[in-house]
């Protein structure tokens, strides 16, 4: 059989992924764990294609139009998936988790883009996409030019839509799920071995609120962002919002980290959706700087090696992006004094970034690549850069200590 589906998209921009950090975790911690995943309830059916259109139309299954915006599939992906259920050909299952705080409504765990699909193909999607006309379909080249209105009012093509609306898809449903941080961990699960999605898509569907849509809105129009992925569209995975509310985080929070870089982004959501209308002008102004920062950021490195690792053994940068050298780049250069003194020394800034990987004891270079969301690692790299910052610009600001096992930092200044 021709292989229907290309599941993995080319991206214009190599990041070196994150892993799932479970080397700190307690005896305890996985002990709780257990004893969660033994509470679950976990169903499966099968839901007709009609079924899942009717409960997405009714917002039953919750696919945040703000995701819709972020549409990865091009037409002749989407017309394939929807040639496949015509014929009855298997297609991957669609995860929902029950939505603890709305009876009767699904949070999405995987599936977005097929969920998605089959909104826009009847036309009930308001995306440039919606009624979508199928195209190079590989068995049914007779649809090819047809959309939904075409197969519901021809009677010759009448057959067609019958077989789409009663084709079943299976359909997971996870139940009594008790913390946020399993659930984080049935979505990284599901993604290993497909493309991998940023857990932000999870976040927004569990915190929705003023503060988390204001930094979508944000991402999405962010020119530096724009610079990062080398692309002028939003990123399908919401990399983009991940990497600005880790921005956020770390610069309000990074006293508070212990380790876990997913409780940590999901609390910023939750303290400043709550706090938005008192402090939205503080949190804007933050995220403005955001955008001087990565620009001071490609002053120094260039477009092409900002953010990168750095290859003494090659003397080149590695092509990789990586998000831990990103943001200890972001907090520092944040500050007015510290951007225009970088700006005015690139060269020694540079040299003072690459002199942190010839060290024999390696440690920044672990700190950015290794077991990156440890509390340890996250020190080091925040300190060993501030470090090397201050003995280069020769100005004084505050720098990351650790005390007691904890990480102490009351800002720059």
């Amino acid at each position: 059989m021709a292989q229907l589906e290309m599941w993995e998209e080319i991206e214009a921009v190599d990041f070196a992924e994150e892993e799932e950090d479970i080397a700190g975790e307690s005896a305890n911690q996985k002990k709780l764990q257990l004893k969660e995943i033994s509470e679950t309830v976990v169903a499966s059916s099968d839901w007709t294609t009609a079924t899942i259109r009717d409960q997405l139309i009714r917002e039953n299954i919750q696919l945040n139009p703000r995701f819709q915006r972020r549409d990865a599939w091009n037409i002749t992906r989407k017309s394939r998936f929807i040639e496949s259920l015509i014929l009855g050909f298997p297609v991957p299952q669609i995860v929902l988790a029950t939505n603890n705080k709305e009876k009767g409504k699904f949070i999405v765990l995987d599936g977005k883009q097929r969920l998605l699909t089959i909104l826009q193909f009847y036309g009930d999607s308001d995306t440039p996409n919606n009624s979508f006309t199928l195209k190079d379909l590989e068995f049914l080249d007779n649809l090819n030019g047809c959309q939904y209105q075409d197969l519901k009012n021809d009677f010759n093509l009448n057959d067609f839509l019958d077989q789409l609306d009663n084709q079943t898809i299976r359909t997971i449903v996870i139940r009594n799920w008790k913390t946020e941080s399993f659930l984080h961990k049935i979505f990284l699960r599901l993604n290993v071995e497909n493309t991998p999605l940023s857990s932000q898509e999870l976040r927004q569907a569990l915190h929705p609120g003023g503060f988390i849509n204001f930094l979508d809105d944000r991402a999405i129009e962010s020119q530096a962002l724009k610079k990062i992925f080398k692309s002028s569209y939003p990123d399908f995975r919401m990399r983009d919002t991940d990497i600005l509310l880790r921005y956020v985080a770390f610069h309000y929070y990074l006293s508070d980290y212990r380790g876990d870089v997913q409780m940590l982004l999901d609390k910023t959501c939750q303290n400043f959706n709550q706090e938005w209308e008192k402090r939205s002008d503080e949190i804007i102004n933050v995220v403005d700087q955001f955008e001087k920062a990565v620009q001071t950021t490609i002053n120094i490195f260039g477009e092409k090696n900002f953010s990168r690792l750095w290859l003494p053994e090659s003397a080149t940068y590695r092509s990789q992006f990586n998000r831990a050298i990103l943001d200890v780049m972001v907090f520092y250069f944040c500050d007015d004094l510290i951007r225009a003194a970088a700006e005015k020394k690139k060269e020694q800034v540079e040299e003072a970034f690459k002199s942190l990987f010839l060290t024999a004891v390696d440690r920044f270079k672990n700190a950015v690549l290794i077991s990156t969301n440890t509390k340890q690692s996250t020190y080091d790299r925040f300190h060993l850069w501030g470090q090397a910052l201050s003995e280069v610009l020769d100005i004084n600001f505050n720098i990351p200590q650790m005390e007691d096992n904890r990480i102490i930092f009351k800002g720059l200044r």
